[in-house]
């Protein structure tokens, strides 16, 4: 049976919110996390600029940072498993009058062929993406299909502290240096009022070759 949705308001500086549904059962895709409102309202500080920019967004379950990049000009592709298409299109279909670039969603499974998805594009988009060790390989395997020498990655994650959360993390950072530069984006660079000392914002280039 279908979960009632429940929508999330959020303010948008200076414009309406965004209305975001999230179902309420049914795991890590369906729940607006922290680091995803976090990651958008950093992109809506203008730091990077979005418009007229091809963004991809890895893992979006509710494709909230997606279309927050969407309302700010920019050509967005959220991309997430078969189950979450219809969650997505809801939201696309709800936000779409905020839009002033592009946003549409598509099936991507980690470690699958990308071709559809090239040329690289110039942002790639992750909030809380790093929870399953079985996934590391395969998210590494599509970020370098996907990135090119001049695609930004912005990867926004809450640090947890429970369990394997720490070794995943650590391994999954470890694994990103072979091929990629990190760089943290320091706390007062996050939106002022959308930040947390325990998430964090990191800023990743292929490495020059």
């Amino acid at each position: 049976a279908a979960m009632a949705g429940f929508v999330r308001e959020r303010e948008r500086r200076g414009g309406p919110a965004l209305r975001l549904e999230q179902r309420a059962a049914g795991g890590v895709g369906c729940v607006v996390w922290d680091a995803a409102l976090v990651l958008a309202k950093f992109l809506e500080t203008g730091a990077c600029p979005l418009a007229r920019r091809h963004v991809l967004e890895l893992g979006a379950g509710t494709g909230a940072v997606g279309i927050m990049a969407a309302t700010l000009g920019a050509n967005v592709t959220v991309t997430d498993l078969e189950e979450l298409q219809e969650l997505l299109m809801v939201n696309i279909e709800n936000n779409k009058h905020l839009v002033t670039g592009s946003v549409r969603a598509k099936v991507l499974k980690w470690g699958e062929d990308v071709t559809e998805f090239q040329p690289p594009p110039d942002y790639i988009l992750m909030a809380d993406c790093i929870y399953y060790e079985e996934s590391l390989e395969p998210l590494l395997k599509t970020l370098k299909d996907l990135t090119g020498p001049d695609t930004c990655v912005l990867c926004c994650y809450e640090q947890r502290t429970m369990g394997k959360n720490p070794e995943i993390e650590r391994k999954y950072f470890e694994l990103l240096q072979m091929d990629f530069e990190l760089e943290k984006i320091p706390l007062d660079k996050h939106d002022e009022e959308y930040r947390s000392e325990d998430i964090h914002i990191v800023n990743i280039h292929r490495k020059q070759t």
